[in-house]
């Protein structure tokens, strides 16, 4: 008889709950029963076990294998559970000391020949791990990823036959530690945009404020241009935010690239794209678009083509900055703190106002495409941009004297880091007490945000947003109070002719 106990981690959203492997070997029959949830992938370990410890040289014991994956109610799945169990087994038949594996927990799937490896998620582990002061260890593949987080006591090996001997004192194994990474993503330059002064002056503020964006115009006129001019034009992300937004790639479908750590992410979903994708999901919750682009950029063009449900989804995000995504057996919440920006045409020909007069769609076809985009969701949207189809001489007028993309990033940041300084956030993320802080109006500035509520018919949370975007506006200027000019400036920013939307 052997009874063993070996600490490995889950995966549950973002987060990586602890789950214990217990493993009792006793007489009768030889034969392997596991309970605790396990999903086919963790059930089909057993064989992989069997074959990889064979294998590797070491013997399979003769017994009754017993093993239990505690709390017995949280869902098991994936291959990550292969090298704990092994280690289990090899603990319980005295192969391996068990007192070595205390402070230590496992992660790593087996090949049959007892290398191993890579897993997904082991970024949110890594950090759970240093928070509860265990060492982790993990397979060589995911050395880079887990060396990300800095004061972790993680290591990594090759081979089941390798962590073995590191537990039985006869082999090293080396730290994970991170490696220099050469980040040669170069971003689209802003100067490649010629004219178009107006929302050119709109993405700045929105970069400088991290206000969400849309663009609606006539196509062709440089609208999915300017969005991907976006990223940069934004500040570098913070270790913390690179590492939040690597935590929600490591648990993806897709994983996590090292060459993408610390790069803004900008996520540009096809207009076909189904609410699950949009928001995650899956029997197994997953991280949908509005979670990869955390910290990041989610571009939506053609806004109306998506569907309505799809697009009412993000109401909820834009506003908590997460996602709950429930199922029957789990519930799992995902960050979603990004900004939005979206372009759309007038109507489904793309033509309805153009001087051009070509526009075929009837009144009625017209109204049920804009009815697409709900009023509730436009409400959440600080700026909206008329983008005007330039003159034809913009073709031959040269590049000289546009800006670059490095000269408005220096302004952005200079606003962010002021933004920062006075309430720890931006702009766009005040709350209603730094908002009656931190942008008070009076005067002038105070009649004209009370006649362009009265006019435009503009919500309380709409005219909240005005402030913010002025507040955004005083920062680029350096100012310490609103102005009238600052606050007519967002109200301009705010409204989109009835020609181009309803709202």
């Amino acid at each position: 008889m052997g009874l063993s106990l070996v600490h490995s981690r889950g995966c549950t959203g973002v987060e990586a709950p602890l789950i214990s492997v217990e493993v009792h070997l006793s007489g009768g029959l030889p034969s392997m029963h596991m309970v605790g949830l396990p999903e086919t992938a963790v059930r089909e370990s057993k064989d992989r076990v069997r074959a990889a410890m064979i294998n590797s040289g070491f013997k399979w014991p003769q017994s009754r294998i017993t093993i239990s994956l505690a709390p017995a109610d949280l869902p098991k799945e994936g291959g990550g559970l292969d090298l704990p169990i092994a280690l289990g087994i090899l603990a319980a038949s005295k192969q391996v000391p068990v007192v070595t594996l205390e402070n230590c927990e496992f992660l790593g799937e087996l090949s049959l020949n007892g290398e191993l490896r890579s897993v997904r998620g082991v970024l949110p582990a890594a950090i759970q791990s240093r928070e509860h002061g265990r060492t982790l260890i993990i397979p060589a593949a995911n050395a880079a990823e887990a060396g990300l987080v800095r004061d972790g006591n993680t290591y990594h090996g090759a081979s089941l036959l390798a962590i073995a001997g590191w537990l039985c004192g006869r082999e090293e194994l080396s730290r994970c530690e991170s490696l220099p990474i050469k980040q040669a993503v170069s971003q689209p330059d802003l100067a490649d945009v010629i004219g178009l002064p107006g929302p050119k002056r709109a993405l700045e503020i929105a970069a400088a404020g991290c206000h969400h964006l849309l663009f609606a115009g006539p196509p062709g006129t440089g609208k999915t241009l300017l969005a991907s001019r976006l990223p940069g034009i934004l500040p570098p992300m913070t270790e913390q935010e690179a590492l939040e937004s690597a935590v929600v790639s490591s648990i993806s479908r897709a994983g996590f690239d090292l060459a993408h750590w610390g790069i803004r992410p900008f996520r540009a979903p096809h207009h076909s794209a189904t609410s699950a994708a949009l928001a995650g999901g899956g029997s197994r919750p997953k991280p949908g678009e509005i979670s990869l682009a955390h910290n990041g950029v989610l571009f939506l063009d053609e806004l109306p083509e998506f569907g309505r449900h799809t697009l009412e989804i993000l109401r909820e995000p834009l506003e908590s900055g997460r996602i709950v995504i429930s199922r029957a057996i789990m519930q799992s919440t995902f960050p979603a703190r990004f900004q939005l920006v979206t372009a759309m045409n007038p109507c489904p020909c793309g033509l309805s106002g153009d001087e051009s007069g070509r526009c075929c769609c009837s009144a009625e076809q017209i109204q049920r495409y804009r009815n697409r985009v709900s009023g509730p969701l436009l409400d959440r949207v600080d700026i909206q941009v008329e983008v005007l189809r330039p003159e034809t001489s913009i073709l031959t007028t040269p590049h000289e004297g546009t800006e670059a993309s490095a000269d408005v990033r220096q302004r952005v940041i200079e606003a962010r880091n002021v933004q920062h300084e006075r309430a720890g956030k931006t702009n766009a993320l005040m709350g209603n007490d730094e908002l009656t802080r931190f942008c008070k109006i009076d005067g002038a500035a105070l009649h004209l945000l009370e006649d362009a509520a009265k006019q435009l018919y503009l919500s309380p949370r709409a005219c909240h947003r005005v402030l913010k975007v002025a507040r955004t506006i005083a920062d680029l200027d350096r100012a310490t109070d609103i102005t009238a000019d600052h606050l007519a400036e967002a109200i301009t920013l705010r409204r989109i002719p009835s020609s181009i939307l309803v709202v």
